[in-house]
């Protein structure tokens, strides 16, 4: 509504939006917020894509979608160019924007957060270790001497985001600690995923390629060591080290997580100063601002302005503005275009029973559905008996089952790593649909297993 005030003695018409619109627009851009940084919305949104994908590979549009996806992509810059496929470019670029998150994730857990003190974080980085090493080995029991020997590492991976999605659902059934506990526990076991997929599953390594992969981590360093604080000058380079790594032979969705951990994780400001700058400038701002111009007139007004909002912006460390960048389109969209495309399950024409009998479903099934909780359980249970560590504050033997349990769900690496073992299309039908299966089950029986067993173990442990 228009109303009139007085400014500098003469009056003007000023426009004040209304209080109510103020608090409708404030509620709007809070659910708004509150709906994109919810881990379970994401995980739906996953899961949903996947299941379309499921559905559409079993109708008479999985001809036009799979036709689609092996369309050619011709990406590149003057004599550098490459042409790759739609669902290679999904695989391998989008996926590596999803390995920066990933990336940013684990450099703000080891400058801050539980990696930052090695002693706290032995105990889950440790159990990871078990819940690597248990399925891979479950895995090669079933494939011991067989064609589908080369997924051993399907069963390993744990799915960050769809498992702590599912973790929500359970409320305070959940003690805090367990989800700090299980949030480094599926950040050491990222990074074991990452190695595996660096020294196994790429190919042979072209030397002039994987030097100029090199050159640019140089790059990357030097910016680094020369408080660079611009991100889009990483992310220029960054680009250049995923074209590089892409016709090296590395796994190109590598150069996600080394492009994070360049990123600078301090700001250029020094914030003891900022708040005396900032009155300074406000003083300014008062005497440059002039109440009949128009604010288009107003050029020393807000060329003052725009320095502040330019050092404001510097404020918050790259590796923030990057994650605060990247985090909604890889949630909502990187990983759902991600899911549909993997997930094409197709089974008509196929024999159910050649595919539940295949050892490549029953090792990556019952590799991460039984190898995951004995591997995390057994580990902890062995460093807390030993006397090496003891389980936080709030965590009991219930909640470290039920950590095991969503060790399960393997989603999105898993899928991964199946599509870099086998080329065969049976084995990787296979792979797909124990994934798929192992994570709703591993979802449903930990779900019901905390439900059953988190006020107990809570109280107990608090006891």
């Amino acid at each position: 509504m228009a109303q009139n005030q007085h400014v500098d003695g003469g009056e003007k018409p000023i426009v004040i939006i209304s209080e109510p619109k103020v608090r409708e627009r404030r509620r709007k851009r809070l659910r708004r917020q509150k709906l994109t940084s919810n881990g379970t919305v994401a995980a739906a949104v996953m899961v949903f894509a996947a299941l379309v994908a499921v559905v559409v590979a079993n109708t008479p549009a999985y001809e036009a979608v799979h036709h689609f996806l092996m369309e050619p992509l011709t990406l590149g810059v003057g004599p550098l160019v490459g042409t790759l496929s739609v669902e290679v470019f999904v695989n391998d670029f989008l996926m590596a924007v999803f390995f920066l998150l990933v990336g940013i994730e684990l450099k703000y857990e080891m400058t801050v957060g539980e990696l930052k003190n090695p002693r706290q974080a032995a105990l889950p980085m440790l159990a990871a270790v078990g819940g690597v090493v248990v399925p891979a080995l479950i895995y090669v029991a079933f494939n011991v001497g067989g064609p589908g020997i080369g997924g051993w590492a399907i069963p390993m991976a744990t799915d960050i985001a769809f498992a702590l999605g599912v973790m929500s659902l359970l409320g305070d059934r959940v003690a805090p600690a367990t989800k700090v506990f299980f949030s480094t526990l599926a950040i050491a076991d990222d990074i074991l995923a990452i190695v595996v997929i660096a020294l196994f599953y790429g190919h042979a390594p072209s030397i002039p390629w994987l030097a100029a992969s090199l050159a640019c981590v140089l790059v990357l360093a030097l910016l680094n060591y020369a408080r660079v604080y611009t991100a889009r000058s990483y992310v220029v380079v960054g680009l250049a080290l995923w074209f590089c790594m892409f016709n090296s032979g590395i796994h190109a969705t590598l150069a996600g997580v080394v492009l994070a951990l360049f990123l600078p994780c301090t700001s250029d400001i020094r914030l003891t100063a900022l708040r005396p700058w900032l009155e300074s400038k406000s003083r300014e701002l008062d005497n440059a601002y002039d109440g009949d111009l128009d604010v288009l007139g107003q050029h020393g007004f807000t060329r003052i302005a725009s320095g502040v909002e330019r050092v404001m912006h510097r404020v918050t460390p790259p590796l923030q503005r990057m994650e605060h960048a990247i985090t909604v389109p890889v949630n909502f969209v990187i990983l759902p275009i991600f899911a549909f495309v993997n997930a094409q399950v197709r089974l008509i024409g196929v024999d159910p029973m050649a595919i539940v009998s295949d050892p490549v479903t029953l090792g990556s099934f019952f590799g991460a559905l039984v190898g995951k909780p004995v591997g995390i359980i057994l580990v902890t249970w062995v460093l807390v008996k030993v006397g090496f560590a003891r389980l936080p504050r709030g965590v009991d033997w219930h909640q470290v089952t039920g950590v095991g349990i969503m060790g399960g769900l393997g989603f999105t690496m898993s899928i991964l790593i199946s599509g870099l073992a086998f080329t065969e299309p049976a084995e990787v039908l296979a792979a797909k649909c124990a994934i798929l299966s192992c994570s709703v089950v591993a979802a449903v029986v930990g779900c019901v297993y905390m439900m059953a067993t988190g006020r107990k173990g809570r109280a107990s442990s608090e006891g």
